[in-house]
């Protein structure tokens, strides 16, 4: 990761001072760095240790960082792991614009690389993550959507970028394809388990541990599994405050509505989800080599869904 880290720093460099103070703000700003981590992990596993692996795991951190900085924008949010966020200290016309700076020289380290493969995959994960921002915009302030409704969205918004990581590895290693298929697998298993905890946190955390607002999905609109879990356990009283909550994005009775989502055992049946996502991605392991980096990406899939930050 200090290797990465090196990249990073080198990479975010641009003659636009704007660009190089925002940029350095959001990439420094206390990520867990889960996806450049997959990346490293997955090409150790398959004995692939090319400086390569460095460049695309600093790849995958400008495309997420640039997702969070349109991400904030979208979502009018204040606070991120702990601090202001971009667009609340320098404006959304800057955050909006650095992301795509981030995303343009994402594709300038992916062509310097000089594997097709390496694109393809890139290319449809952002493209892919696109359509989830656009979906999860449409789903806001519906109580109605199904579960398989908001399964899509974290599959495409979240865990395609996990997925995607994964994948790197076993591309950089020339792997076949159903080795390749088994790093993916475990990297959507990984990030939809990853959003699936994120979604119960909103609820069950601390602001100052989580490092956001809590209940800032709920002001969003944003209509989350512990959300449409507690709506089917509710009394009928329940379900008609959380409905009229999502739809307004109400904040005024949230202590009401975090009490009600605890007492119906939605965030217990939810972290449980986020577990059997973890076992999937556990199983999929087991079509790699058998060595010191495949027990950290089995411990990585059970650290992800017994966090509380």
């Amino acid at each position: 990761m200090a290797e990465v880290d090196a990249v990073i720093a080198k990479r975010l460099s641009s003659d636009v001072a704007l660009i190089d103070q925002i940029a350095h703000y959001i990439v420094h700003a206390g990520g867990k760095r889960m996806r450049p981590k997959l990346v490293l992990l997955f090409a150790n596993a398959l004995n692939h240790t090319s400086a390569g692996r460095f460049e695309l795991a600093a790849v995958v951190e400008f495309i997420h960082t640039a997702t969070l900085l349109h991400d904030d924008v979208v979502d009018e949010s204040s606070l991120r792991r702990g601090k202001p966020t971009a667009n609340a200290l320098f404006g959304n016309a800057a955050s909006v614009l650095v992301g795509d700076f981030l995303y343009s020289r994402a594709f300038q380290m992916m062509v310097s690389v000089e594997r097709m493969r390496v694109l393809d995959v890139l290319a449809e994960a952002t493209n892919v993550i696109a359509e989830g921002e656009v979906l999860q915009l449409m789903n806001m302030h519906d109580p109605d959507i199904s579960v398989d409704d908001y399964l899509r969205v974290i599959r495409f918004k979240t865990a395609k970028l996990f997925e995607a990581s994964a994948r790197l590895g076993a591309v950089l290693a020339d792997s076949t394809p159903e080795v390749e298929e088994a790093c993916a697998a475990y990297g959507r298993s990984l990030g939809t388990a990853f959003q699936l905890i994120d979604d119960v946190l909103d609820y069950e955390g601390d602001t100052q541990e989580l490092g956001k607002n809590i209940g800032d999905d709920l002001r969003e609109g944003k209509t989350t599994l512990p959300l449409l879990i507690a709506m089917e356990r509710a009394t009928p009283e329940q379900r008609a405050l959380l409905r009229h909550a999502i739809e307004h994005g109400e904040q005024e009775r949230l202590a009401e509505i975090v009490s009600i989502v605890r007492a119906t055992g939605a965030l217990e049946s939810t972290r449980e989800a986020a577990r059997q996502e973890a076992r999937i991605a556990a199983d999929s392991l087991k079509a790699l080599p058998s060595n010191k980096w495949t027990k950290s990406l089995l411990e990585f899939a059970i650290q992800s869904v017994e966090r509380h930050s």
